[in-house]
């Protein structure tokens, strides 16, 4: 029987196409020149990578330049591995050339990065041909996260590696243009799969949860499981400093963070798609996770969450902000690590607006032969707004037969039909991450 993650909307493409002059629905704006890439996993043919998560990486980009869609293409980020290198030794070192580069694509520093967390970056042209691994002139020693975060007002780069081994956790940072200044080691209390993080003013907010390195799933997918003996925590981190003010919260699990901020009085509130339980075996089974030993009692969603921090008093407030499914929270880049009012999420078949004061404000559904892709936020020109500017996402449908497509929402009306939608010459397997690069990112 074929794996869910290789069916349906999960099922990868078997080649490498590129196709031009693409055709346009309604009116794309003008101000949207620039590059549309998106990251995810696309096993090459014959191969069962056993998990959703550690597919080849595939790179689908869009072209966009004065109202046209110029161009797509597709590429594999042709890592180590595609010649056959091994992530893990027998001895469980990692070959940090190795990964699969398959769950984000960022720009730092006039650089296009393919990222997946246990290994180097990826360099890749603006074209998406692979350049080369990362290492920052030899200053990198470990893997980097897929979800780093460059804080708005410095430029500098944040971001982290795990592992499986002491030091489970260590923390970098990157200058403005690209430079390698701070790295050091967190401590932890085991191999725990820190996916996601966050970063106010202040303060690197640290997600030391309950799925933890399994030694005996080495060779069978993902080899992570969750762990009822394992402490979740929430650790708030100055960005100089390693000592960490630890908070216990209740059990849970967080692949993606909304934002974190800091208020006036000092505390931090992370805002974060949380997982209980039964919500993390519900949705790890079906991508290739080991399955729970018990049934569950009932379907259990993630959804949005809230914790403030008091490190000066070390108390933790939660508070579920919405009980509906919700996963890849997206927020303006120019709020990162501060004040904000809006998340941009998606559940199956709906594309999602969520205010922090009100809830969910605007809900655009595709239809059930459609699943939504990650909303990128791109700030309209000269915006003052938080929430003027576009979402951009890739949909697409569960019949192998139809093309995706590249939706172009109005942010400040996300329920209204899309200003533009731009058909794809060809069906984009549901994937990960994705990033808008203007080209004035590129000419630096």
């Amino acid at each position: 029987m074929t794996p869910n993650y290789l069916t349906g909307e999960l099922a990868p493409v078997d080649d490498e196409i590129e196709a031009y002059d693409l055709q346009v629905e309604g009116t794309l704006p003008t101000e949207l020149t620039g590059r549309y890439f998106r990251n995810g996993s696309n096993p090459v043919p014959g191969e069962d990578p056993g998990h959703w998560f550690t597919g080849q990486g595939m790179l689908h980009g869009i072209r966009l330049n004065q109202g046209r869609a110029e161009w797509y293409r597709n590429r594999w980020v042709h890592t180590k591995r595609m010649d056959g290198g091994a992530l893990y030794g027998p001895d469980g070192s990692r070959d940090l050339a190795a990964g699969a580069a398959n769950t984000s694509v960022i720009e730092h520093g006039g650089k296009i990065f393919a990222l997946m967390e246990t290994s180097y970056p990826w360099e890749i042209s603006p074209e998406l041909e692979t350049v080369a691994p990362c290492d920052f002139g030899g200053r990198l020693t470990t893997g980097m996260t897929a979800h780093p975060k460059e804080d708005p007002e410095t430029g500098e780069l944040h971001f982290f590696d795990y592992g499986m081994r002491p030091p489970f956790l260590t923390y970098h940072r990157l200058s403005a243009d690209g430079e390698l200044v701070t790295s050091f080691p967190v401590q932890v209390a085991g191999p725990t799969m820190m996916h996601d993080f966050a970063v106010t003013r202040n303060h690197v907010v640290w997600l030391d949860l309950p799925v933890v390195f399994d030694f005996q799933l080495i060779g069978r997918g993902m080899p992570y499981q969750w762990s009822d003996k394992y402490t979740s925590r929430i650790g708030v981190m100055g960005k100089d400093d390693p000592t960490v003010t630890w908070f216990e919260v209740d059990p849970c699990y967080v692949f993606h963070v909304g934002n974190a901020r800091e208020d006036g009085q000092g505390r931090v509130i992370l805002d974060a798609v949380r997982y209980d339980r039964d919500a993390w075996f519900e949705s790890w089974t079906k991508i290739g996770g080991a399955p729970r030993a018990e049934q569950a009692a009932s379907l259990a969603v993630s959804k949005l969450h809230r914790w403030i921090l008091d490190p000066s008093t070390g108390k933790v407030t939660e508070q579920e902000l919405d009980d509906g499914s919700i996963e890849f929270p997206t927020v303006d880049d120019r709020r990162v690590g501060l004040a904000n009012r809006y998340l941009y999420g998606v559940d199956e078949h709906a594309i999602v607006k969520f205010d922090t004061d009100r809830g969910v404000i605007g809900r655009h559904e595709l239809g059930a032969e459609w699943r939504a892709g990650e909303a990128v936020f791109v700030p309209a020109a000269d915006s003052s707004g938080e929430d003027e500017g576009w979402l951009l996402s890739i949909a697409t449908n569960t019949d192998p037969a139809v093309a995706s497509q590249l939706l172009v929402h109005d942010a400040t009306d996300v329920a209204a039909k899309p200003v533009a939608s731009v058909v794809l010459p060809r069906r984009v397997p549901a994937g990960f991450h994705g990033s808008w690069i203007p080209d004035g990112e590129l000419s630096r």
